[in-house]
């Protein structure tokens, strides 16, 4: 089995720049890993970052902007509160105008420095 444990940290360098208010998609983060295929394999660093100080996991949703990893987060619904409080609207677990709070990675980051 292959170690994920430098796959996770470069997934967290990643998230912990997605700005307040904005977010991403598990997807675009793992494109810009330069694992295009691996979208599953970022959901699981943002389960396991929990732990870690300073990721903001409730940034990362799915392409259409659902909040699919909503369950990993204690109560209810602290990734939509979470999201809300930073301007984001949030309607039966969708971001409403995803477009304008999209943040992607290779837009914001430039071309990544270790792929």
């Amino acid at each position: 089995m292959a170690d994920n444990t430098n796959f996770f940290t470069r997934v967290y360098e990643v998230v912990k720049q997605i700005p307040y208010g904005r977010v991403t998609s598990y997807g675009a983060v793992a494109s810009y890993l330069g694992a295009a295929r691996s979208a599953r394999m970022v959901g699981w660093a943002m389960n396991a970052s929990h732990t870690i100080e300073n990721v903001p996991a409730h940034r990362v949703v799915n392409k259409q902007g659902l909040l699919t990893g909503k369950h990993h987060f204690d109560g209810t619904n602290l990734m939509q509160q979470l999201l809300e409080s930073e301007g984001v609207t949030v309607i039966e677990n969708q971001i409403q105008n995803l477009d304008a709070h999209f943040w992607d990675p290779y837009k914001e980051l430039g071309t990544p420095k270790d792929v």
